[in-house]
């Protein structure tokens, strides 16, 4: 019986040429990066980079495609009451919603532009997503916390989402209150960080 290595698909950015700039803020503000920076154990630097590149992968583009910050309890307490006809209610109207947010982001709609897109907004709401590969396999993973409705509202929005790109492919889920793990083969070279 052989194994597979599992291998996990970071955003890496590749070697990237770097710049030296210079800017002007106000001393407080330099203090809360730094006092940032400290208390999650990297440079001001790391942490102003961060900062940027989160608004440059997804905040400039919030307000513009209608985003608005809703507390997490606020969704938690409305999960609780969801239908299973409310989810797939849900699920039709987010489509959409998600195919636009896509086109005006990236440019584009096929299935790497709209993985990188929904790991760009998990990443910037706080919720936890991994990608890892073991062979022909890519689990998709996405730690919300938010109750099993939401877990199958996700589940379904994912399938939904690969099945639109590749209508033929089996797709496997794992589903808890917490976690989705989609399961769906991609071949060994299939990353959504190169289009």
């Amino acid at each position: 019986m052989g194994f597979f290595t599992v291998q996990r698909k970071p955003y890496i950015h590749n070697k990237e040429k770097t710049r030296t700039v210079t800017y002007r803020l106000p001393v407080k503000l330099v203090e809360e990066i730094e006092t940032e920076a400290m208390n999650n154990n990297i440079s001001h630097n790391v942490m102003a980079r961060q900062i940027l590149e989160k608004y440059i992968q997804w905040d400039r583009f919030a307000d513009k495609i209608g985003m608005i910050p809703v507390p997490k309890k606020i969704l938690d307490t409305l999960g609780i009451e969801m239908s299973s006809a409310e989810i797939n209610e849900i699920v039709n109207m987010i489509k959409p919603v998600i195919k636009d947010a896509v086109l005006f982001i990236k440019g584009k709609y096929d299935l790497k532009r709209c993985i990188e897109t929904l790991e760009d907004y998990m990443r910037a709401s706080g919720m936890k997503s991994d990608h890892r590969i073991e062979g022909e396999l890519h689990h998709f993973i996405i730690q919300h916390g938010l109750g099993m409705n939401w877990s199958l509202l996700t589940e379904q929005l994912l399938k939904e989402i690969f099945h639109e790109f590749l209508p033929n492919q089996n797709i496997k889920a794992q589903t808890t209150e917490a976690t989705v793990i989609v399961t769906i083969s991609l071949g060994t070279d299939f990353n959504e960080h190169e289009y």
